[in-house]
């Protein structure tokens, strides 16, 4: 059975194109395999995430001329939106996307990328940084992430959002994505979206990407947050998150139910909380109940 026939045909006359809205940091994906003596080389461990520094600048010329090199249109919100597109196959460009990249040659295979994928991406195009990279280098099952986020950092709304052509496409859509990680970047850009959400009851999701944002970027969460209708989140991101807002509980099905509590702007949708654990069962909220995985509780 493919994607598109596994979606029930009455919800499927309900999509329509641009409905799924997604702002973040795109990047292009670089992929290649390499050998230790290239991880040496630049002081990688073999399984890692981390952002770049000036010592890695030259990671990303070597990388390119490697055998096999995949490049992949990239970023947390991007990668998501993508996801969903390549799920719902039909229509094309469901999903749009709004980023900043550079103008320059990998500008334009991130755009290419972006149109293969049928996702409908309007980038703010700018000179001051290139485009922003995500090196994978591979070795055997391991990979280590080397990101440098350059142009995604030089989002500017009143540039780019606030063109009426632009958001034109941020009011036809009905659902909102949005990740954490965007938080560092153009939190005014967030806030502006997420307020048309909740004024014209739409579902504004977000994500809380990774245990820093709920440490050094709590106060533009916590100003989204009355207007976010789902929140997802791992275990660890939910620990933090609990931990910064003085819960005082280490158990996630607790986080979450205080999570869902927490004041919210449109009062006619609950906000949904959902928190995976890897392996683990999921915990989610449901209505004034606490799922996990198959079992539910009250709180």
């Amino acid at each position: 059975m493919s994607n598109e026939e596994s979606i029930p045909s009455n919800w499927r006359k309900t999509i329509s194109e641009n409905m799924l809205f997604g702002m973040g940091n795109p990047l292009l994906d670089i992929s290649a395999v390499v050998d230790k003596d290239f991880l040496d080389k630049f002081g990688l461990k073999p399984n890692d995430q981390i952002l770049a520094e000036d010592k890695h600048k030259a990671l990303f010329e070597e990388i390119v001329k490697r055998n096999k090199v995949e490049y992949h249109a990239g970023g947390s919100t991007q990668n998501s939106v993508k996801i969903a597109q390549w799920m719902l196959q039909k229509p094309h460009k469901v999903a749009t996307f709004f980023g900043c990249i550079g103008k320059d040659n990998f500008g334009e295979i991130l755009k290419k990328k972006a149109e293969e994928a049928h996702v409908d991406a309007h980038y703010y195009e700018q000179n001051e940084e290139p485009t922003g990279t995500c090196a994978a280098c591979i070795t055997g099952d391991n990979r280590s992430l080397v990101a440098n986020l350059a142009a995604a950092n030089c989002y500017k709304k009143e540039k780019h959002l606030d063109l009426d052509s632009n958001w034109e496409l941020v009011e036809k859509a009905k659902v909102y994505y949005i990740a954490g990680f965007f938080l560092t970047v153009s939190p005014e850009s967030i806030l502006k979206v997420a307020k048309h959400a909740s004024e014209n009851n739409k579902i504004f999701c977000m994500n809380l990407s990774a245990p820093f944002i709920s440490q050094f970027f709590k106060e533009p969460l916590m100003k989204v947050m009355p207007y976010v209708d789902i929140l997802f989140g791992n275990e660890t991101e939910a620990a933090t998150f609990a931990k910064e807002l003085g819960f005082e509980t280490d158990d996630i099905a607790v986080i979450a139910h205080r999570t869902q509590e927490l004041p919210k702007e449109n009062s006619k949708r609950q906000r949904l909380v959902v928190f995976t654990q890897g392996k683990d069962d999921t915990v989610a909220t449901v209505e004034h109940k606490i799922s996990v995985g198959d079992a539910e509780s009250s709180h």
